[in-house]
């Protein structure tokens, strides 16, 4: 099997210069470069430049996939924009790492699956950027998913306990949901870390309490922010201030609560989803056949019915396709003996048409096509 592996990187808080544009080029003639993005396809050798000095020196996220199952998702974030500490809890191994350097965190996410088809490039780029932006607004269901994924792949012992819950992990975002595909995370333990997660509060309540917490914002404060809506991103400082009444929010719904699952305890909650889908799903295959059977049934009777109008006229039309002796004609002739058998047992008359059919066989013992079809069809 051919190779391909596929490389994306994306400047999102400020281009490239030029000088750095030629930088990057240096380590690929191929490669697609403008001032946000680098994008290279190999189908033999392997990227040139170092991963890690790209994420850290250039561009904000990068997606990486291969045809041999590996995918790779990878942010910067600023330090100052994000919470280390409480990050770390929710990156416990190869599947969920968060490396600092400098003033920047760098969060990778990362799956492996040796065993699956590989689909070439579904466009992940667009569809998991959006997620960089939420994590700076504090939002950390991305961070959950990704610790999620070692639970899935069994990076972290059963006793251990999960990190805090973050609300709404059952009201994915696009997203969210683009990332556990991205991450092949099993739908069933998706399912089974949402079932003790707070719900999204309603958008209505949402901004009742973001007004009521600015309220409480000193007038210092709240000059200091509207000075930096003049000098710097507004997305950058509307991130800062969702971050910091989400952090204001968190004690009463997450972080002051104590941990209530273990990995084990998710995983068996998981296993329990799985095997429920999988009894649902043959239960309805089993409805579906048995509706299938009786409308088969059904189209059965009825066509025997009609036959039963012109049994006598039917064996007739056996005799004249059987002397025509064209193999096609015989095909033809089997099926009609076979309706025929039927319907001498639906109507208690078996002996009769296998009688009929004996002398049949005799008759035409010289037509070796023939004798081998009925042979087959059971006649």
């Amino acid at each position: 099997m051919s190779e391909y592996q596929y490389y994306e990187f994306l400047a999102l808080d400020q281009p490239l210069t030029d000088k750095q544009m030629l930088e990057v080029r240096a380590f690929s003639t191929r490669a697609r470069i403008t001032p946000t993005s680098f994008v290279n396809e190999y189908h033999w050798g392997n990227f040139k430049g170092d991963i890690d000095r790209f994420m850290t020196k250039y561009y904000d996220a990068f997606v990486y996939f291969a045809n041999w199952g590996t995918h790779d998702l990878r942010f910067r974030l600023p330090k100052a924009a994000l919470d280390v500490e409480l990050a770390k809890r929710y990156c416990p191994s190869d599947g969920a790492h968060l490396r600092l350097a400098g003033g920047y965190a760098v969060l990778s996410l990362s799956s492996e699956d040796e065993s699956g088809d590989w689909e070439g490039d579904e466009g992940w780029m667009p569809s998991l950027a959006p997620l960089r932006a939420d994590l700076l607004a504090g939002d950390f269901r991305c961070l959950y998913l990704g610790w999620l994924n070692c639970v899935g792949c069994h990076e972290i012992e059963e006793d251990e306990a999960e990190p805090p819950v973050p609300p709404g992990l059952g009201e994915l975002t696009a997203p969210l949901r683009a990332l556990a595909d991205f991450l092949r995370i099993d739908q069933s333990l998706v399912e089974a870390a949402a079932e003790a997660c707070p719900s999204l509060t309603v958008q209505s309540d949402l901004a009742e309490e973001l007004r009521s917490w600015i309220d409480t914002l000193s007038s210092q404060e709240k000059n200091t922010l509207l000075h930096r809506l003049t000098q710097e991103s507004p997305m950058a400082v509307q991130r800062e201030m969702l971050r910091r009444f989400r952090h204001a929010r968190r004690p009463k719904q997450t972080a002051g609560q104590p941990p209530v699952r273990t990995v084990g305890q998710l995983l068996a909650a998981a296993h329990r989803r799985t095997q429920e889908r999988r009894r649902v799903a043959a239960e309805k295959r089993a409805r579906n056949e048995a509706q299938r059977r009786e409308k088969a049934a059904k189209a059965r009777k009825k066509h025997l019915d009609a036959l039963a109008s012109r049994e006598a006229q039917a064996w007739q039309e056996v005799d004249a396709l059987i002397a025509t002796r064209q193999p096609k004609r015989y095909d033809e002739a089997v099926l009609l003996l076979r309706d025929l058998r039927d319907l001498a047992d639906r109507g208690g008359k078996t002996a009769e048409a296998a009688s009929r059919l004996s002398a049949l066989r005799t008759s035409h013992s010289g037509k070796p096509s023939l004798i081998r079809r009925l042979n087959e069809a059971g006649l």
